[in-house]
């Protein structure tokens, strides 16, 4: 099962892709996840990679399609795989056609205002990286990290002026590779509100029409 997640910051891809991969036995590829290893592994993408991303530049298309030709090779890729973050354009979209066949292509469909709740919610223990939602997972004392007892802090980036900037970015990225998908019938549209087990099952049903 060859698929890519495309979905807004917030509609929980993430969550889905990593229930997903044990569902489907495949591999969850997030081209985050790529960057890092690449960076701490300290290969040659890795270096171009840090070197782009200290100069504040955005990672060309070139450097993220040859990371994510390498991951192919792997192993665990051979029968199947979950994209999460790639691809981010039109470029990448034929780079991938050339490297592999699609199986589906799953748009997590989330408004705005569910989107700012969820992703305004959030809350981080700034010393492990642990994270929390006032809503769907509130920590045992309000604004405490559970373990360490540390204040917890909101990201600037999860502060709603911050979202609906990232957004915006997102939609402009994203709606020519939803149109792209769905001109070629392979683009599949889940609700993302339910949580995220209805979610999973839906898409597991979704798939096996």
């Amino acid at each position: 099962m060859n698929l890519v997640f495309l979905g807004p910051p917030g509609a929980g891809k993430g969550t889905i892709a990593s229930e997903a991969k044990t569902y489907f036995d495949i591999p969850h590829i997030s081209t985050g996840d790529l960057f890092r290893s690449h960076i701490k592994g300290g290969t040659e993408l890795g270096k171009q990679v840090q070197a782009i991303l200290a100069s504040g530049d955005l990672v060309p298309d070139s450097v993220t399609i040859a990371m994510v030709q390498e991951r192919f090779k792997e192993a665990d890729a051979q029968k199947g795989f979950i994209l999460d973050g790639f691809p981010r354009t039109i470029a990448q979209a034929d780079a991938l056609s050339a490297m592999k066949s699609l199986d589906k292509v799953i748009n997590f469909v989330l408004d705005r205002e569910q989107i700012v709740a969820r992703l305004s919610g959030r809350r981080m223990c700034k010393s492990t990286g642990r994270t929390y939602h006032v809503l769907y997972n509130p920590p045992k004392v309000e604004g405490i990290d559970d373990e360490t007892g540390e204040a917890l802090i909101q990201r600037d980036d999860d502060k709603p002026e911050a979202i609906l900037n990232r957004l915006s970015v997102y939609e402009a990225q994203t709606e020519p590779l939803i149109a792209y998908y769905r001109e070629r019938n392979m683009l599949l549209d889940i609700d993302a509100s339910p949580s995220p087990d209805v979610v999973l099952a839906d898409l597991i049903k979704a798939l096996a029409k």
